[in-house]
Order: C-alpha cells, then structure tokens, then sequence
C-alpha cells in the first residue's frame, strides 16, 4: 500500500503541472483585457502601461506563467484585480461554502441514489425497477439552473416555505450549523443532489444486478443464508465500484456548482467564479479554478487509495 500510495503521488505532480498550465492559458486566451477591471476606459496610455508593469502583465506569457507557478507553489494566488485583496482571502469563505453545500448534495443525492439503485438492482423487471430508473433518467436530464429557478418560484415565492437566497438570514456569506442557516442550505443541496442522485442509481442498479446474477449469490442462497445475509454480500461486492462514482461525483459537486450557486446567489466558488469571469479577473479565475482541479486530482487519489483497500484483486493487479 505504501509503494502504491508514493507512485500515485508521483504520478499526481505531472498531472497538477498540466492542470496548472491549462487553468493559466485558458484564462489568458480568453476575449477581454483584465486591466478595464482597474482602469476606466479613458484613462491615459502611460496610466496603463503602468498598471500593467505593476501587474506583471507587461511580459511575455512563458514569463508570466513562470512567476505565478513560482508564486502558486508557496501559496500566494496573488491579488484581485477588482478588489485588491489576497485571492486566498475570499477564496478559503467560498471554498468552505461550497464544500458545505456539495457535501449536503452528496448526502442526499447518494443516499437516494443507493437505496433508489439497490432495490431497481434486486428486484430487476418489477415496477420498482421501472420507477427507479424512470426517476434516475429524470434527474439526469433536468437541468440544474431549470430546476434551481423552479423551486424557488414554488418553495419561496408561492410557498414561502424556504428562503431564496443567500447562505444566512439577510444575505449573509457566513455559515453556522444552526436552523436559521440550514433554510438557506435545502433548495439548493437538494437542487445540486438531483444529478448524482441519477447517476448513482443507474450505476448501483446495473452493479447490484449484475452481482445478483453470480453463481455465488446462487450459492449463498443454496446454503440457506437469510435474504439480509445475501444482501451484505452483495453490498461488500458492490461498495468498491460505487464508491469510484460516487468520489467522481462529489468532485463534479465541487466543481460544477457555478449555476446552482448563481442561481439562489449562494457564496461559494461557483459565484466567486462567475463574478470573476465578468470582472475579467484574471488572478481569482486562476486561482479558483486550480484550487477546485486539484482538489478534483487529490479527491481521486483518495478514492483509488479506500478502493485498493476495499478490493483486494485491485493489489493484486
């Protein structure tokens, strides 16, 4: 295992180098100039040119990219070009919304996509089946944003059940593990769960079906092993490739969370990331979005490492 771990995080270092080259260059290619964030538009030529140099944005691009891995490496994501504060320091409150939100989602939406998966995988052909994978493919296919605003016209507005916006009571960018702040997090978790939930389901139900129609499962009820006896096994069978999915899609959660969280106006890197890209700034896209990809990379690495541990054919190999 140890071997394992040292080769994985070798090979982990050239894939955090590529993302890094790829998160600089595609925000660099992108339409805009980064320096209508600070300067108005009329301001004069050498106003400009010295912002630029103040900035760095003066060199070559190889340069450019040189002294900000220089800096990404020790931890400095530099500066906003909008606000003027260290990245870190708005990024570390997005990250911590957003993880509080994609592990909400993940909660819901694998707990469902488990137990919707399990039964449609066990009772193969039957109207649980029919039903479960009906609602896998529904929520598979609605989009995010469309149910997003959906809900919030029916909870919020008709209702008046849920609050619309926001991570707290009066837009507040704060979280607390209280009631006040819980409101805020039910639309848009189970919004953002919708997906996984799908996705989960058709996969647990294709494994777990799959596993049903072993000779072992035949074997097990031979010896007169009870149904919950033949379920655990089943389940010890199944965990390994359902949990590769399932880390897959909390980092998608992570990731991917830009429109939920515009949407009902929740504080995390999807609406940092948004008013980023219209601000056109360039060192909190960056940042952001290297943050996010490496935590993509490192979530994988774990995934493969409890994986190994649950399978053991997986050493073997």
């Amino acid at each position: 295992m140890a071997f394992y771990l040292i080769r994985r995080i070798l090979y982990a270092i050239p894939i955090a180098l590529a993302v890094g080259f790829v998160c600089f260059m595609l925000v660099q290619i992108a339409p805009g100039d980064p320096i209508n964030a600070i300067v108005p538009p009329d301001a004069p030529a050498d106003v400009v040119a010295q912002v630029k140099k103040d900035y760095g944005l003066d060199k070559p691009l190889p340069i450019q990219f040189g002294l900000w891995l220089s800096k990404v490496v020790v931890g400095d994501l530099g500066r906003s070009l909008a606000t003027g504060r260290p990245v870190w320091a708005d990024l570390a409150t997005a990250i911590g919304n957003t993880l509080t939100l994609a592990f909400a989602a993940s909660v819901i939406g694998f707990t469902l996509g488990c137990i919707l998966g399990g039964l449609a995988g066990t009772f193969r052909g039957s109207a649980i089946d029919r039903s479960a994978v009906s609602f896998a493919v529904a929520g598979v296919s609605v989009p995010h944003y469309w149910l997003g605003m959906v809900m919030v016209v029916i909870f919020s507005v008709q209702l008046n059940w849920l609050p619309a916006m926001g991570a707290g009571p009066g837009g507040s960018a704060d979280w607390a593990w209280d009631w006040e702040h819980m409101k805020h997090l039910v639309l848009p978790a189970v919004t953002l769960s919708v997906i996984p939930m799908g996705i989960v389901t058709r996969t647990v139900r294709g494994i777990v079906a799959e596993i049903m129609n072993q000779e072992f499962v035949t074997a097990l009820r031979g010896k007169g092993l009870t149904r919950m006896g033949v379920f655990l096994h089943v389940v010890k069978n199944a965990a390994p490739n359902s949990l590769a999915v399932m880390g897959l899609q909390l980092g998608y959660l992570m990731g991917g969370s830009i429109l939920v969280e515009t949407v009902f106006s929740w504080p995390g890197t999807g609406l940092l990331l948004n008013s980023a890209i219209f601000q056109r700034d360039l060192p909190v896209l960056q940042g952001t979005i290297l943050v996010l990809a490496m935590f993509f990379v490192t979530l994988n690495l774990i995934v493969d490492l409890i994986q190994t541990a649950l399978d053991p054919r997986i050493k073997r190999a």
